[in-house]
């Protein structure tokens, strides 16, 4: 009897799931994509009306270079430059979902409105109930469930002490679209990590006075002059002024929050799972992916600083096999007893609880283990070695590293196309 999968969520992640669940006839019936928008693409399809799913804003261009982003599987046009426009990152995902035929399976304008645990204890399965464009509700039972819905739509605003005294506009990342209506204007941006950077950077063109505030350590690379640099926000002071950590006071027209985004399952009861969902942690998950008694619903894509396709890729491919067999999990306490572990370790290196989930370095390692698990090929070793140069460079030429186009030579070896300005 074949597998029912519902996967939540039409943007690359659920594309890889259900491109995945394709090529595998034998194992699996066709997919049910449900996805809420009216089309493909999730966090890459651009929408300039601001309160949509969207977070992204006109100008954005990848900060990864597409050599290293594709699905490992499906390559990008190589006569595009090396880090694109989102418009071509969307282009590439109406390919993928061409090429694989997978818009006959996507429910457009279809939100989940709860996944509940059905079955005995031998076998466990999934009611999920979504709702049509009418507000139509309808329940089916599927025996997996991919949740790929991504955690880049709703905005993490941390709470700032007497916020309310502010004279001037208040928005988050989610809510810019474009530079201009900001043009001459002091805009204070709380967060530098690559929305915060990148906002400001868009701002200083168009002759904004930018304020990037961040308890980070200072920035030293070169950032252009309209772009000054301040310790974290503090608290909004009576008369509307802004009083930062080191006790220093500036005014703004605008504060703008590029502090993230924050987990969001509404669908979903925790409890039921033994999943504890929190704004910057979902927990505890065999391999970030399972809860260990429910080895049939997936979480693809929670982890954070990573390279997003190869991962959801590996990811992807690693849950098949659990639900074909073909990979053996260990004991349901077995199982609790790794994270655990992994939380233990990551606690005694000073790793905050909310930052679980962000990798950095130790994506490779996790990706290299899936694939041996799942026996699909690892990744490249090209992929690690261009993105830890992209991340190289970003830190040295913040506003120019873009400029530089890249090529793989093999699956060791990658080298700029075009000469590298020395002097950005």
């Amino acid at each position: 009897m074949l597998q029912r999968v519902a996967v939540i969520g039409g943007g690359a992640a659920g594309l890889c799931a259900a491109r995945h669940i394709l090529s595998r006839p034998s194992s699996f019936a066709p997919p049910v994509v449900f996805e809420l928008s009216k089309s493909i693409g999730g966090t890459w399809c651009y929408d300039e009306s601001v309160g949509t799913h969207s977070s992204m804003y006109r100008d954005l261009r990848t900060n990864l270079p597409k050599e290293v982003m594709n699905f490992p599987d499906f390559p990008f046009d190589p006569d595009l430059s090396s880090f694109l426009p989102h418009q071509e990152v969307q282009s590439y995902l109406e390919r993928y979902c061409q090429s694989h035929d997978i818009r006959p399976h996507i429910r457009f304008n279809t939100p989940v409105e709860k996944v509940r645990l059905e079955g005995g204890a031998k076998k466990t399965t999934w009611q999920v109930t979504s709702s049509d464009s009418s507000g139509h509700q309808r329940s089916e039972t599927f025996d997996s469930v991919f949740v790929c819905s991504g955690h880049y739509s709703k905005p993490h605003i941390p709470q700032i002490p007497g916020i309310s005294n502010f004279k001037g506009q208040v928005l988050h990342s989610h809510s810019y679209r474009f530079a201009e209506p900001f043009s001459g204007l002091s805009v204070l941006i709380l967060g530098a990590q690559a929305s915060g950077l990148d906002i400001s950077l868009e701002l200083a063109k168009v002759g904004t006075q930018v304020t990037l505030s961040h308890a980070r350590p200072r920035l030293t690379f070169p950032l252009p002059p309209q772009v000054q640099q301040a310790p974290g926000l503090e608290a909004v002071n009576q008369d509307g002024s802004l009083r930062f950590q080191d006790g220093s006071v500036g005014v703004a027209d605008v504060l703008m929050f590029c502090t993230g985004y924050v987990f969001s399952y509404p669908f979903l009861d925790g409890t039921e799972l033994g999943v504890d969902i929190q704004e910057h942690v979902v927990t505890p998950l065999y391999r970030f992916l399972f809860p260990p008694s429910f080895p049939s619903l997936f979480f693809i894509g929670l982890c954070k600083m990573i390279c997003p396709f190869p991962h959801f890729d590996c990811q992807v491919r690693y849950a098949l096999g659990v639900l074909e067999g073909s990979v053996l999990l260990p004991s349901q306490a077995q199982m609790a007893a790794e994270i655990s572990q992994y939380q233990q370790k990551k606690a005694e290196l000073g790793v905050e609880r909310r930052h679980l989930l962000v990798m950095n370095q130790d994506q490779w390692e996790y990706c290299l283990d899936l694939a041996r698990s799942a026996c699909f090929p690892p990744l490249p070793p090209v992929v690690r070695a261009l993105y830890e140069e992209v991340w190289r460079q970003r830190r040295i030429h913040p506003q120019n590293y873009r400029q530089i186009n890249y090529r793989l030579v093999s699956a060791t070896q990658w080298e700029v196309v075009e000469p590298r300005v020395e002097k950005l």
